[in-house]
């Protein structure tokens, strides 16, 4: 069974354009949402994503949203926490396809990690 795990040097979920994700203010409270929004830079990746280290410069201090928990998914998407793992990988897999492609090294990268 494939478990889920950030694999470092990817950045697909720090692509945040809002067009792309139409339905935040659905699950982002209006704080959150402000936060999420004014973390958008011009290119739509996120400001604190840093493109030569292809890593994140606040990942210990990141918001909750930027967070793969099982308590931030159940309470922002309804995710029990015994569905996380497909949820997360599901979610990757379409990050990851959408911004590199699905025969990219971030594809295979992540597959490799997760045991696929």
């Amino acid at each position: 069974m494939a478990t889920w795990q950030c694999v470092k040097q990817c950045g697909a979920c720090c692509q945040l354009d809002p067009t792309e994700r139409p339905d935040l203010d659905t699950y982002l409270e209006p704080d959150e949402l402000a936060l999420y929004l004014s973390m958008v830079g011009d290119d739509g990746w996120c400001i604190h994503y840093d493109a030569q280290s292809r890593e994140c410069s606040i990942y210990e201090d990141r918001p909750r949203f930027c967070r793969v928990q099982a308590d931030v998914f159940e309470d922002l998407f309804g995710v029990t926490p015994d569905e996380l793992n497909d949820f997360a990988i599901e979610c990757c897999h379409e990050h990851i396809e959408g911004i590199y492609g699905d025969r990219s090294l971030e594809m295979l990268r992540f597959n490799h990690a997760i045991g696929i």
